[in-house]
């Protein structure tokens, strides 16, 4: 198989990067190498190539096929434009000073469509960058006004809160004199009820006083009947008392006859 200029995979998981090699085609793709003319890093962009140009050139021109990615990154770097214009000086198409002046020419301008291209990412990046921005600000100022709604109904709530405690004070004010109006008024119109209510209970106190004296008189001219009655009974008691001890000295001098008559009984039949 012919000598194969292709890619070497190189860098880590989701970033690779490339190496540029000349190999056999019958070598593993990361495999041996003969030799290495350059890098390709695809995670810049535009896409960082840097190559070693006139040993590019030299394997282009000796046979060595490219794979469809090493070709376009030769295409890229004017390998392959350099090995076009050498071809038509070998046939005589045109010289090498105008090969070599159209070759410069070309340059010129892939290299400023090159420089375009990393301006207008820039531009992209710092146009992303500040739409990002942008958005990041609105969502804030829509957070602001919500914000700021919010705490306008809580201090209209506040206020509205504050205007009725003041309105009820005010009512307050207004109706306590009213009140004590209308309790003057109340009680000037009660007073009259309330003295005849102590005249009635005046003379209700007298009609009472004048009953408890006549009991008090009753009272004392039932007294001095029961208090006779007393004495009679108390009298007839006595004299129930004194007969009775009378009787129980009586016995008594009746028992001390009889044991003094056993005793000289007695006597008289021991002498005997």
């Amino acid at each position: 198989m012919p000598t194969r200029i292709r890619l070497q995979r190189k860098g880590k998981k989701k970033q690779p990067f490339y190496h540029l090699v000349v190999a056999d085609g019958r070598a593993p793709r990361d495999g041996k190498f003969i030799e290495r003319l350059g890098t390709y890093n695809p995670m810049t962009h535009p896409a960082t190539i840097e190559i070693d140009f006139d040993r590019a050139l030299h394997w282009v021109q000796v046979g060595a096929s490219p794979s469809d990615t090493a070709r376009s990154i030769l295409s890229t770097k004017g390998v392959m434009m350099k090995h076009h214009l050498l071809k038509g000086v070998a046939k005589g198409a045109h010289t090498e000073e105008e090969a070599e002046e159209k070759f410069q020419e070309w340059l010129r301008e892939k290299e400023a469509k090159i420089e375009q291209a990393r301006k207008d990412a820039e531009l992209s990046e710092k146009d992303k960058k500040k739409k990002r921005l942008d958005e990041e600000r609105k969502i804030n100022e829509t957070r602001a006004a919500e914000l700021s709604k919010k705490l306008a109904k809580e201090n209209l709530k506040v206020e509205e809160a504050a205007a009725e405690s003041a309105e009820a004070e005010a009512e307050a004010k207004e109706e306590a004199p009213a009140a004590d109006a209308t309790q003057e008024k109340k009680e000037e119109e009660t007073k009259p009820a309330q003295e005849k209510k102590a005249e009635a209970g005046g003379k209700a106190e007298a009609k009472a006083e004048k009953e408890e004296v006549k009991a008090e008189k009753k009272e004392e001219e039932t007294k001095p009947a029961e208090e006779k009655k007393a004495e009679a009974k108390a009298e007839k008691e006595e004299v129930k008392a004194e007969k009775a001890e009378k009787k129980e000295e009586a016995k008594e001098e009746e028992a001390k006859e009889k044991k003094a008559e056993e005793k000289e009984d007695k006597k008289t039949d021991d002498k005997s």
